[in-house]
């Protein structure tokens, strides 16, 4: 079972403010965390938006607030008022990293922007969480992930394999956006910490799923003119999907010139050998439509197990497919302990999933369960040299 460790971290000693909401900004600074940075969530009184997602077992603790706000505190703080703002001042002051997701006005407007801070702490990194990059005509936009994924080229890619624009069923932009806040400050710091100075720094999340989408999908298109269609051929083939085995899905994917001729062995059919589409990578890639259909007809004989199985010992790359309810009884999954049971003070138990990365010096650990709404006020208020007698007038207004 897991539990809180005092293990310090990577960014041990590291302050930020994050004063971001729902899932981009958060999962950023979730990562950060993880690292040891201590992440001080800026919540208004009614708390996140996303804190009201459920369901949960008490209002504002939905189970995906349970992972991605921990190893942080909450700090509620109302904004609008003289007193609170002055609060964050003296936060800001102490601070390493300010992450927010403010529109350029609002952030100028709160005081929030790069030059207002600076002149309080010339060594804070500013991360500022966008939606789309401040010069461009989309500024103003707002930002959700489904927005991205049709304005990315994604939704699109689906119409080669679906015949219409679609989704995906997850909020991958966001994610990846998260993914890049956290890097972006970790290279901020490193220039800080070379003797460089403060800066800030734009996460724009529409350009950051592009460049995710075109890493390989620009392929002949990246050159001018264009050598050919844009979009990377085995991934936009309709045949590309997990296959029915004798009694469930797998994905199996032979990809080698030796994968392929010990999967045509095992399933029969060496005359396939002597096929000229499929005599090397180049070959298999102009034909691709043609190995999936084979490979689909051919699964269908053998069970799940019997496939992995027989993958497993050639070197073909197989995996059964799994559903969410399935992953926390996967073997390999249990193995790295990635999804744990941990006891949450107020929640009770609940599956507390590790940070994926691992540190052989400074260890990720569970070191605080994720904070209510406003749990941390009074101790980090306290900390930034903030009487009883202000905070308990900060308190009084919430």
């Amino acid at each position: 079972m897991a539990s809180t460790t005092p293990s310090a971290g990577a960014l041990a000693g590291i302050r930020v403010l994050d004063l971001t909401t729902v899932i981009m900004g958060p999962y950023g600074t979730r990562i950060l965390a993880d690292m040891g940075a201590d992440v001080v969530k800026i919540e208004a009184p009614e708390g996140d938006t996303f804190r009201r997602y459920g369901p949960s077992r008490h209002a504002g603790m939905g189970g995906s607030v349970l992972n991605l706000h921990r190893n942080k505190r909450s700090v509620v703080l109302d904004l609008k008022q003289p007193a609170a703002r002055a609060a964050l001042d003296r936060l800001l002051a102490g601070a390493d990293v300010l992450v927010h997701n403010l529109r350029p006005q609002v952030a100028a407007r709160l005081g929030l922007d790069w030059d207002s801070v600076a002149l309080h702490n010339p060594r804070i990194v500013v991360c500022a969480a966008r939606g789309f990059g401040e010069d461009g005509p989309y500024g103003h936009k707002p930002a959700y992930d489904d927005l991205m994924q049709a304005g990315s080229g994604f939704a699109a890619l689906n119409v080669q394999q679906h015949g219409m624009p679609r989704y995906a069923p997850t909020a991958w932009c966001d994610k990846i956006a998260g993914q890049a806040i956290a890097y972006a400050v970790l290279g901020a710091l490193l220039h800080r910490e070379r003797g460089g100075s403060g800066q800030q720094v734009e996460v724009p999340m529409f350009e950051t799923a592009i460049d995710f989408m075109l890493v390989e999908h620009y392929g002949p298109g990246a050159f001018e003119p264009p050598l050919g269609p844009i979009g990377f051929p085995r991934q936009l083939s309709p045949q590309r999907k997990p296959y029915r085995t004798r009694d469930g899905w797998a994905c199996i994917l032979p990809y080698s010139d030796r994968n392929w001729q010990d999967f045509f062995a095992f399933v029969g059919q060496p005359q396939w050998l002597d096929d000229p589409r499929f005599a090397d990578v180049a070959q298999r890639v102009q034909h691709v439509d043609a190995l999936y259909a084979i490979l689909e007809s051919c699964a269908a004989e053998r069970s799940t197990a019997e496939w992995v199985a027989f993958c497993d010992r050639v070197g073909i790359p197989c995996m059964p497919v799994l559903a969410l309810e399935q992953l926390k009884d996967d073997a390999h999954v249990q193995a790295v302990g990635l999804l744990d049971v941990a006891e949450h003070p107020s929640e009770g138990r609940y599956r507390a999933v590790r940070s994926p990365l691992r540190f052989s010096a400074t260890p990720w650990a569970l070191r605080r369960h994720a904070p209510r709404t406003g749990e941390h006020t009074a101790e980090v208020l306290r900390e930034a040299g903030l009487s009883d007698a202000e905070i308990d007038t900060l308190l009084a207004t919430h």
